[in-house]
């Protein structure tokens, strides 16, 4: 069984432990007066993720997978510790605010944008392919059409946090193919923030088991779409000006534990709002607070607080989930099991890679991205909690995901193994090499000959105005690297002689190629204050000795920056108004030895 949700009456769990003897558990926690469910649930779900994590990292897997084992554990459905599930589960929908949360205050139009041209049609139609997969074989189940639909949906969505570890691990987080498969799973996203608005509206509008809406139900779903697209124009409205505002006041007053109550009231309350308010779901209000709180000059403290909380309440989601998960469906329907992970880690990925070749790209990049898709996550589960809760799923159909999940994200590594493999196999044949596009991604890298050239080297990470200026000017002076997201302005740097290569700063991995080992500076003049922070952080940790040399926007990052004892931190108003007066006091004053009488 797999209860979960509004619609399902729980009655509360004692904490029990089962001896290894026949006969009823012993009650170990008598139901007293100071009985602490709250607390115990969370201590030993804690407790349990870290060791089973830390069991999960050893194994070199990803610890997400050491959380679903721990909800396991703990859940109903194995013998020992059993929490109380109910508050599991209000446990679990702060997860999902704060997850949420996080993923606004990181999105970012710009990388999306960068990679459109693939990224947009190729996750919608792998999402498509994917659902009619699902949908598929939920008939061949005999499911009706609004469960299997459901039950694709879940299945299309892979989890953003596993791909970008596994990017990481691998060294492609900001190779161009690295990008494009990070811009697939923001799409892959968007459309999974729509479906949480989407599948309330439908189901409360009168979609039900003979999948028919009337006209009658016309009305009130229309009602829903408007209230979604009211509460969107007053985020963007209102939300984008109040909520940065805000935060600027709180910061004014100096006080730590005040800006970080702000910081959760702020997500929590918006939450509360939008659900209250205008009838969307929780998860839709918490990401849309934290677009607009990214607004603010004080984004990179905001993540500094949110970063712990987030984590410490996402891991509580999973192990949530987890308690769900009902292991016996591995040997009740081992079939059914393996066909669901066969969509996931087969005919997902094969749908992926078929529609990233059809666009001409290379087949290294198809191969990647079909890696990254093998595996189900976050969003997932989000859509059970759903599906469940407005009886779109039946109990079946959350054992069966929970158990895809599990096991996709298990062999995700070595599914990144195997299509390295694949591509070195294919390479070394000529006849299958001349069948697919075997371009590399050359910008993500310094030619060896540059390498062994360079020797006091200064990397310019970011190329706008100021980098362009920096650039041009030093030239003479040092070895400049520049490092861009750009891969167009990589290509025509290249053309004018300068090296340049096409990545992320904020990546250990970049800098290694930027040969960080020569350099004597680094120059950030990014226009994020989220990325120059990474950059920054980056740095330090590849080489202590490195003199940083940055642009901020505002005092408030320039206060950041001083308190991690950078060399030099600039501030475009600051240095204007500098120079203005220190003139307009020469003039006033002149000095006799100033031969320009400045």
């Amino acid at each position: 069984m797999c209860p979960l949700g509004g619609k399902v009456a729980f009655g509360r769990l004692r904490i029990i432990i089962t001896y290894g003897h026949l006969g009823p558990p012993e009650d170990i926690f008598m139901p007293t007066a100071h009985d602490l469910p709250l607390v115990t649930t969370i201590a030993v779900g804690l407790s349990l993720a870290f060791i089973c994590g830390m069991v999960a990292v050893k194994l070199r897997m990803p610890p997400l997978v050491g959380y679903l084992l721990a909800g396991i554990i703990m859940g109903p459905h194995s013998p020992g510790f059993i929490a109380d599930l109910a508050i599991a589960e209000e446990l679990a929908e702060i997860g999902i605010v704060l997850l949420m949360f996080g993923v606004g205050l990181h999105f970012s139009v710009r990388d999306l944008m960068e990679v459109r041209r693939i990224a947009i049609p190729g996750a919608i139609a792998q999402i498509v392919v994917a659902t009619l997969l699902g949908a598929g074989l939920a008939h061949l189940w005999g499911w009706p059409l609004e469960s299997g639909l459901m039950f694709g949906l879940a299945l299309s969505v892979a989890s953003t946090v596993v791909l970008l570890r596994s990017l990481e691990t691998n060294g492609l987080l900001q190779t161009m193919n690295g990008r494009i498969a990070i811009g697939w799973l923001i799409v892959e996203d968007l459309v999974m923030v729509l479906a949480l608005v989407m599948i309330p509206a439908l189901a409360t509008a009168g979609l039900t088991a003979d999948s028919s809406v009337g006209m009658a139900a016309i009305g009130p779903l229309f009602i829903a779409i408007g209230k979604v697209i009211l509460f969107m124009i007053v985020m963007l409205i209102a939300g984008r000006k109040v909520l940065p505002w805000l935060l600027t006041a709180v910061a004014k007053t100096r006080s730590r534990e005040l800006f970080t109550l702000a910081v959760f009231a702020m997500a929590m309350g918006v939450a509360f709002c939008a659900a209250k308010l205008f009838g969307v779901s929780f998860a839709l209000g918490a990401f849309f607070a934290g677009m607009m709180i990214r607004e603010s000059d004080l984004n990179h403290e905001v993540a500094d607080r949110a970063l712990p909380f987030q984590e410490a309440f996402a891991v509580l989601f999973f192990v949530s989930v987890g308690m769900l998960f009902n292991p016996a469906i591995l040997i009740e329907q081992p079939l059914n099991v393996l066909a669901v992970v066969g969509i996931i880690m087969i005919g997902k990925s094969l749908a992926a890679l078929a529609i990233v070749l059809s666009f001409g790209y290379p087949l290294r990049t198809g191969l990647l991205v079909s890696a990254g898709l093998a595996q189900i996550g976050e969003f997932s589960f989000v859509l059970i909690a759903i599906g469940m809760t407005y009886g779109l799923l039946p109990d079946d159909g959350c054992d069966l995901i929970l158990a895809g999940a599990l096991i996709s994200i298990a062999l995700n590594p070595l599914v990144f193994q195997a299509t390295d493999l694949l591509y070195r196999h294919v390479r070394q044949k000529p006849k299958l090499a001349g069948i697919f596009n075997m371009r590399d991604d050359d910008l993500a890298r310094l030619r060896g000959d540059e390498k062994q050239a360079l020797k006091e080297t200064v990397i310019l990470v970011g190329y706008g105005r100021v980098g362009h200026y920096l650039c041009y000017n030093l030239r003479g002076l040092y070895d400049i690297v520049v490092v861009d997201a750009n891969r167009e302005r990589v290509s025509a740097l290249r053309r004018d002689g300068f090296h340049a290569l096409a990545g992320d700063g904020g990546n250990a991995e970049t800098l290694k190629e930027a040969m960080i080992e020569k350099a004597v500076a680094i120059a950030i003049v990014v226009p994020d204050s989220f990325e120059a922070r990474r950059i920054v952080e980056t740095a330090r940790a590849l080489k202590p000795s490195i003199r940083i040399l940055l642009r901020v926007h505002n005092d408030s990052e320039l206060e950041y920056f001083a308190r991690q004892n950078v060399e030099l931190a600039l501030s475009g108003p600051h240095e204007i108004g500098r120079r203005i007066e220190a003139y307009l006091q020469d003039l006033k004053n002149p000095k006799t030895d100033d031969p320009h009488g400045a």
